[in-house]
């Protein structure tokens, strides 16, 4: 505890959507560090907003259920879009596949929700002093899916952008309304859809989509992607 009251300032943001929640995370940063200046996002649009206005951040705590992500989509888009700040995430999802997911593409802890107040603050210091934080009850040595593995290498080739349109092809959204959107002509979507294919190595945007969603456990929805 002393160590990190040593720390002069420290930038937070807490992205979560349950008010009560993020409250609790702000209570918990506040009583491990001294000095510390925390934001609060309840959206994925609200977070990617603040941190265009000021990616001055020494952490982001994500959920990884909030409106605008599902499954692994937002941090996979803060990793490639801002590699520098370290993501923890903090959910009520803690399988096995979730966190180990969670690190493979790049967080630097993970918290589950399920955990008081003391293990927070003791998973807060040991990430903000550069360790990484996971369950002690995890055992992270189990095998894993081979076929995941490869799906998790394609996707964090994508850049920022093209995460973007994938989470939105995932929400079943045509290409002039991503388009729209993200303020960039249609034209310049169907080029991002054609290297998302060619990167994740399938043929259609519907493979895209049921490719991301293996990754999330599911969690990316599938619907009504076929007919766009």
């Amino acid at each position: 505890m002393t160590g990190m009251n040593a720390i002069a300032s420290t930038h937070l943001v807490i992205a979560d959507d349950h008010p009560m929640f993020r409250d609790a995370l702000r209570q918990a940063v506040a009583s491990v560090v001294a000095s510390v200046r925390i934001d609060e996002a309840g959206s994925f649009e609200e977070l990617t907003a603040l941190l265009g206005s000021d990616s001055d951040v020494d952490m982001v705590l994500l959920d990884l259920s909030m409106p605008g992500i599902s499954g692994f989509s937002g941090l996979i888009y803060l990793r490639a879009q801002y590699p520098a700040i370290p993501v923890v995430i903090v959910s009520a999802s803690d399988d096995l596949a979730t966190i180990r997911g969670s690190l493979e593409f790049g967080a630097s802890g993970f918290i589950p929700k399920r955990f008081g107040v003391e293990t927070l603050r003791d998973a807060l210091v040991k990430v903000m002093a550069g360790d990484v934080w996971i369950p002690p009850d995890v055992d992270l040595a189990a095998s894993a899916d081979p076929e995941m593995t490869r799906l998790r290498d394609r996707l964090v080739t994508l850049t920022p952008q093209q995460v973007r349109v994938l989470m939105m092809l995932s929400e079943g959204l045509l290409n002039k309304q991503i388009a729209y959107e993200l303020g960039v002509s249609e034209a310049t979507i169907k080029a991002h859809v054609s290297a998302i294919l060619q990167k994740l190595g399938v043929e259609s945007r519907t493979q895209a989509v049921i490719a991301a969603a293996k990754i999330s456990g599911g969690q990316w929805r599938t619907g009504d992607v076929a007919s766009r």
